[in-house]
């Protein structure tokens, strides 16, 4: 039986680093925004649906141009990214199988390419387990404690940095947020909960160019990126 693939899409943040006043998914960047960018790189998949999980506030997501429109569906944001996952998941559990395959997928990602998602989606189901897009540490490490002072060069060997797409089946992720949220870990992605719960999850190799706009100066690198990709 071939399991359908659906996306949550976290968009409850604040996103302060960007700005106190505007919300970095609502950029515009050639006529969109981020976010509209972002669903419509994850539909080059042929999705069953995908899940946007928005702030108790949020007047904007509702009115916009989202591809594939009748695949969107909306569920209320939580305090910490983690939480507005697993109120998605949550909502998905209504009408979606436990075996389902989920992306979890920033809003504030709009460069992802295609073929980047087709080989996450490839290994995770040709393997049969979760799987993250990453790219090995390329620069030195430094590791500062206090004072902006250097304590020691930190060995990039081993070491990656986490992406996302990270997808995984549903009832797996589920469990493992909620049994990570009631044991107080800190969640910073998916696979941090997977992998407390001692599940596998392999690394993909990803793109340097799919950034996340985290600061104002990454939504003009994100222009020249989607440009560039064209």
């Amino acid at each position: 039986m071939h399991h359908k693939i659906w996306a949550v899409i976290p968009a409850a943040g604040s996103g302060s680093r960007f700005s106190k006043t505007e919300l970095k998914q609502y950029q515009q960047i050639q006529d969109q925004t981020v976010l509209e960018h972002t669903v419509a790189r994850l539909n080059q998949l042929p999705l069953a649906g995908y899940v946007l999980a928005i702030g108790t506030q949020d007047d904007v997501a509702k009115t916009l141009a989202l591809s594939h429109p009748e695949k969107a569906h909306f569920c209320s944001g939580g305090a910490e990214r983690v939480n507005s996952v697993l109120n998605a998941l949550t909502y998905l559990k209504e009408f979606a199988a436990e075996d389902d395959w989920v992306f979890v997928h920033d809003a504030a990602r709009p460069c992802v390419t295609q073929d980047c998602l087709q080989r996450l989606v490839n290994t995770a189901m040709q393997e049969n387990c979760s799987a993250i897009l990453a790219i090995p540490v390329r620069d030195t490490l430094k590791y500062v404690e206090q004072g902006n002072v250097i304590e020691k060069t930190v060995s990039r060997d081993h070491l990656w940095q986490a992406q996302t797409p990270q997808i995984s089946k549903l009832g797996t992720l589920k469990h493992a947020i909620e049994k990570a949220l009631q044991d107080g870990i800190s969640i910073t992605d998916e696979a941090s909960a997977l992998e407390y719960v001692g599940q596998q999850v392999k690394v993909v190799q990803g793109r340097s160019d799919n950034i996340k706009i985290t600061y104002a100066d990454d939504l003009e690198l994100a222009k020249l990126i989607l440009m560039s990709q064209k």
